[in-house]
């Protein structure tokens, strides 16, 4: 992970940043997209997310990888058959890296996911998940029923709203956590935290009495926020030192919105992995957690309603 000179943890940006849209390089099309993602990564479960609330299940197969990303980053079963991960379908490839490689021979970045691919092309075609959660908003609406067509996560008299919540959610919450956890300095580290705090205290008000953060009604700015809120009390509160206060705890508005698209939502449910998630934080980043011993609680991962 790379951190700056004052020991703040600094995200590089994703590498591929195309799209799928008629006349373009990549033609919205049946059966030539797949999609590869981790249960444990946030930004990967964005994407699920958006998928199955769109319909898009057939259209866009997907596979998991292990969630114990070692130094060849994420495997696949094939390596490491880690419960509900998957074999490579396409390539049988043994790491994520090689897929960036057969896109790019000389790719220098990072092997993130989430992974969007293009079969015909053997080439990614985004790997930036707020990029993808909008291809799959419209990209595919001709191939899908109509209800599903019409659902619309980003529309157009809110979008101002949206991307006002996203502009400081990104940095002080969805990365926040990430800028706490790999804070390399007592200085950077308690900046940030600061920062996630103040973020969720603000998030909290915006939340009273409200099932969803824009219009009422669920949108892009949920989604995204959501899979940081899901992981914070099982990892980002003991693994990222996020300890001033737990969601459960502190934040009741924030908690019930978060119980509500979970226990409400089959999407929110069947996109999250509970063991995944714990496992890939506590057990991937050694220079935090160098006995990669992974903790029980808490229990249980989310509340009832």
């Amino acid at each position: 992970m790379k951190t700056e000179a004052d020991g703040s943890f600094k995200r590089a940006d994703a590498s591929f940043r195309n799209f799928i849209e008629k006349g373009g390089r990549f033609e919205p099309e049946k059966d030539r997209y797949h999609l590869y993602v981790s249960y444990a990564c946030p930004w990967a479960t964005r994407t699920l997310i958006v998928r199955k609330l769109k319909g898009l299940e057939d259209l866009i197969p997907v596979t998991v990888v292990s969630p114990r990303m070692g130094s060849q980053g994420w495997p696949f079963a094939s390596v490491d058959n880690f419960e509900a991960s998957d074999e490579d379908p396409l390539y049988k490839s043994e790491h994520v890296k090689d897929l960036y490689l057969k896109a790019d021979p000389d790719y220098g970045g990072r092997f993130t996911v989430p992974v969007l691919w293009d079969k015909k092309n053997h080439t990614i075609v985004n790997n930036e998940s707020s990029e993808i959660i909008r291809i799959f908003n419209h990209a595919f609406d001709e191939f899908i029923p109509k209800d599903k067509a019409e659902i619309d996560f980003y529309p157009t008299e809110l979008r101002n709203e949206i991307d006002e919540l996203n502009s400081w959610i990104y940095p002080n919450v969805n990365n926040g956590v990430y800028r706490s956890g790999f804070a390399s300095t007592q200085e950077s580290y308690s900046k940030a935290v600061k920062e996630v705090f103040e973020a969720l205290d603000k998030l909290e008000t915006i939340l009273d009495g409200k099932d969803y953060l824009v219009g009422n009604r669920l949108t892009e700015a949920d989604i995204r926020l959501w899979v940081t809120i899901i992981r914070f009390d099982p990892v980002y509160v003991g693994h990222f030192k996020c300890n001033i206060r737990t969601i459960r705890g502190g934040y009741p508005n924030i908690n019930t919105w978060l119980k509500k698209l979970y226990w409400n939502n089959e999407a929110f449910k069947v996109s999250t992995n509970f063991n995944h998630i714990k496992t890939h934080y506590y057990w991937s980043h050694s220079a935090i957690n160098p006995t990669r011993i992974v903790p029980v609680g808490p229990f249980p991962d989310i509340e009832p309603l």
